[in-house]
């Protein structure tokens, strides 16, 4: 069976991609779950994955230590990974490639962090920027390809790659508009996403650089996990 080594659920959002598309999809694999120390956790990663990052998937002899590069791995072999329509499947890529490319002050001025709620000190252009094109593109795939979700009617690995962001809309509380406020209640509602976030909130253990990086854009005004 396949391993998926991965991060603290609280936190990692790049392993989130890949847990929650082989979870939806009902691929089995074996989760190992490596928590964040305090520093670099370079070389105990490297032990098992080339990078030293996570998410890393090793299936036999074979190492994928990439989240996109996994999505691909797994569509070589299984149905629904990604679309089956082409001009689906296209879009679906190209908004995947985006999310893995982009959206650089979203991640840094909101990182995942399930088990919180925070006000944000101020929500500055590039930042409203990084919100109004998921808004934009979210609302777009939703319209185009019909939904329930953003390629159409079944959750594919476009939705898997948008997961993270789903919670950072919970966690910020980031406006979005139209179909895709919706989308986000639809997503958090999911088994599988709502599996993720329980077991994140009752992870034991603090990152102190992501609960720094969280307090250097915000206030916490709620902590949902386990004290």
């Amino acid at each position: 069976m396949p391993a998926l080594y991965i991060a603290n659920k609280n936190y990692s959002s790049w392993s989130l991609r890949p847990w929650v598309l082989m979870k939806h999809l009902g691929l089995p694999f074996d989760e190992k779950l490596m928590v964040f120390g305090e520093g670099s956790n370079w070389e105990a990663f490297r032990q098992f994955s080339p990078s030293g990052r996570v998410p890393c998937l090793r299936d036999g002899d074979t190492v994928v230590w990439d989240s996109l590069a996994i999505a691909e791995y797994l569509a070589e072999s299984h149905v629904g990974v990604w679309p089956s329509d082409r001009d689906a499947r296209a879009w679906a890529r190209c908004s995947a490639a985006e999310m893995h490319s982009g959206f650089g002050t979203l991640r840094n001025e909101c990182g995942m962090n399930c088990g919180i709620r925070v006000r944000l000190h101020a929500i500055g252009p590039a930042l409203k920027a990084d919100v109004a094109r998921i808004n934009e593109l979210w609302n777009e795939g939703l319209s185009r390809f019909g939904g329930p979700y953003l390629a159409g009617s079944t959750f594919t690995a476009v939705d898997a790659f948008y997961a993270p962001v789903v919670f950072r809309i919970q966690t910020y509380g980031l406006p979005l508009d139209g179909a895709a406020s919706a989308y986000v209640q639809r997503i958090l509602a999911l088994p599988a996403m709502r599996e993720w976030y329980t077991a994140a909130l009752a992870e034991p253990w603090r990152d102190h650089a992501h609960e720094a990086e969280t307090l250097r854009y915000g206030e916490v005004t709620e902590d949902l996990r386990l004290a």
